[in-house]
């Protein structure tokens, strides 16, 4: 399924400062790239870097002033996508190396804290049947509302509070698979659907891999309910938020204007 993205935004530093950019669509298997355009302002020194997992690019650049970033897409999607239910979960001992570090706390998924609410509200269900589970939970429970959460807010805040935006519904997913024994990563996409239309955040969990006896795979969930994994583009995964934040800067900065757009070609 082809989607065209098409992503702009502007910032001015106001002196030299390095910035960390990770807004391009990743070049992985379930998905290709048909074409591509990065327009930026000059930078004073500019490298691409490996993103988390190795998917996905950073762009380390220092620069100046203003920076303008104007970046279009075309991405064909086609990725597995079994019921999400019908999975079931790799016992901790049986996961390979590289998905035990989705197990651990972070930043903003505080897993051990949710354990005795998992434990209690889920009971009886397991690996993709408890994911799904969680899921519905959550969008029957929060209220999406932009600005009720910001750059500090924690999955633990959002459970307090009950509401937030697709990053804490993320956080929230992630926090509660974890406390459940399966592995959670956070994923910055773009997606068709998404209302206000902007970078997106939804979760992957480590389940079966209904193709390969033994084998487990990541999963895409969203529990903000607007994403279909089908049409989703993926930037870059981590821990949390804090892994593939599309702009980190290293020193003062003022936001200038954002637009996003993604449909289904």
């Amino acid at each position: 399924m082809p989607i065209s993205v098409q992503a702009s935004f502007s910032f001015d530093l106001a002196e030299a400062s390095d910035v960390l950019l990770h807004f391009e669509a990743a070049a992985i298997p379930e998905q290709q790239i048909l074409s591509s355009s990065c327009q930026m302002s000059d930078a004073d020194d500019l490298a691409r870097v490996p993103a988390h997992d190795s998917i996905g690019e950073r762009l380390w650049m220092r620069a100046h002033g203003t920076f303008l970033v104007d970046y279009s897409a075309t991405v064909e999607v086609d990725r597995l996508l079994p019921e999400i239910e019908s999975l079931t979960p790799l016992e901790p001992h049986d996961l390979p190396g590289e998905a035990v570090e989705y197990l651990l706390a972070s930043r903003y998924c505080q897993a051990e804290r949710f354990q005795s609410f998992v434990h209690t509200r889920f009971e009886g269900t397991s690996g993709g049947a408890r994911i799904a589970t969680i899921r519905d939970w959550i969008a029957e429970n929060f209220t999406y509302a932009l600005g009720s959460s910001n750059s500090g807010t924690t999955a633990l805040d959002s459970f307090v509070e009950r509401r937030g935006v697709c990053r804490d519904y993320a956080h929230v997913l992630i926090a509660l698979a974890r406390a459940s024994a399966i592995p959670a990563r956070y994923v910055s996409a773009y997606a068709p659907g998404v209302k206000p239309q902007d970078f997106h955040a939804l979760a992957e969990v480590f389940l079966a891999d209904p193709t390969i006896e033994h084998g487990g795979a990541w999963h895409l969930i969203d529990a903000t309910g607007m994403a279909d994994p089908a049409a989703t583009v993926k930037i870059g995964v981590g821990r949390d938020a804090a892994d593939v934040s599309f702009m980190t800067v290293f020193g003062e900065a003022k936001f200038g204007n954002k637009k996003v757009a993604v449909e289904i070609v």
